[in-house]
């Protein structure tokens, strides 16, 4: 489990030839790490009184963040539970008709359970950046750079997602849902990043004054 590994341990596995983890497991520890410092700013800001306007709102963000990096986490998980499963497909045996038809089908449903958990990271990205966002313009300016890191984190997560999008749907058969997955993926890169760059360059401008 991801989130029982010591950061070391982890890291040592992800460097290892071990299957898994690997960029999927790694874009949605990315955006974990990235919850975790929206989390930061967030305690930062409850109980000044300088910020007592927005307390309600930044606590009812920061019970969201913490259901965020736990999804993440799940996701990370779910990454390497789907990815072995997929492995073994590609070893099926397709020496006669037969054979051919169920690997295929095998196949089909193997590489849509792991292109659907990249999507899962890329649509909860979007939900932390949304969030970000308001930290920026409300949570403390004494920890408005530690959002502009965060939100680095959350456009690695959502351009690392997006890559394990790809690497299964081009080898689906299905070539209209392989279609439907890569433009839902790109629309999230397109409105992702686009929040993630707006955001930082808020950040950047805040940091100058």
């Amino acid at each position: 489990m991801t989130g029982e590994q010591t950061i070391n341990n982890y890291l040592d596995v992800l460097s290892s030839k071990a299957p898994v983890p690997g960029g999927g497991g790694a874009s949605a520890l990315a955006g974990a790490l990235g919850t975790a410092l929206g989390e930061m700013v967030a305690n930062l800001t409850i109980g000044k009184k300088k910020y007592a306007e927005v307390e309600g709102e930044i606590l009812e963000l920061l019970e969201q963040l913490k259901q965020i990096r736990a999804e993440y986490i799940r996701l990370a998980d779910e990454d390497a539970r789907v990815f072995a499963p997929l492995a073994k497909a590609y070893g099926l045996p397709a020496a006669t008709d037969e054979e051919k038809a169920y690997k295929d089908a095998v196949m089909e449903e193997r590489l849509l359970d792991a292109s659907l958990v990249p999507i899962g990271i890329m649509e909860l990205t979007l939900s932390l950046l949304g969030i970000l966002k308001v930290l920026a313009e409300k949570g403390s300016r004494m920890a408005v750079s530690d959002v502009g890191v965060a939100v680095q984190y959350a456009r690695a997560a959502l351009l690392g997602a997006v890559m394990n999008v790809s690497i299964n749907t081009r080898s689906m058969k299905n070539r209209e849902k392989a279609a439907e997955l890569n433009a839902h993926a790109e629309q999230m890169i397109a409105e992702g990043t686009g929040q993630a760059d707006t955001i930082y360059s808020q950040v950047l401008t805040a940091l100058k004054f």
